[in-house]
């Protein structure tokens, strides 16, 4: 996707106005856009890595990204959103495949693992996740566990 400007930023890395960004982005499409009251700030934002992808100085895309044993006993990648004004110009595929190379190690046969939700199977199969595991309902929104190894 051109036009993006990525970072890839431990938590204590990142600016007020990044993080604030990242905080408003993720509200506006998890909780108003998909009108879904839950926590977003869980507590793991400290341990994970932030993928931020910036388009004339404005977050366009984002993805938390978490080494084993943090959210999964796998890396994860979590919190997988794109501004509602690009979606259809292959910005979440942008996102998905740096989020996926930046936990990717020079070594294959690492598994990441995502909780996606569940209407977007279709999506990250795109991307080489399967299924791993039935149906659950996570903030009233049916979820499923799935895996990718690199």
């Amino acid at each position: 996707m051109n036009g993006i400007e990525w970072r890839y930023l431990a938590f204590d890395a990142l600016t007020a106005p990044q993080l604030y960004a990242v905080l408003q982005l993720r509200s506006e499409v998890f909780v108003v856009e998909q009108a879904c009251i839950f926590q977003d700030m869980d507590g793991a934002d400290a341990q994970a890595m932030h993928l931020l992808g910036s388009q004339q100085g404005a977050l366009v895309a984002y993805a938390r990204c978490f080494a084993a044993g943090i959210k999964f006993a796998e890396a994860s990648i979590g919190r997988i959103v794109t501004r509602s004004s690009l979606r259809g110009s292959g910005a979440g595929h942008a996102l998905v495949e740096k989020a996926i190379a930046c936990l990717s190690p020079p070594s294959a046969g690492q598994v990441i693992r995502i909780g996606a939700q569940a209407r977007l199977e279709g999506f990250y199969r795109q991307h080489g996740f399967v299924k791993d595991g039935p149906v659950y309902l996570e903030d009233g929104i049916a979820h499923i566990e799935m895996q990718r190894s690199v």
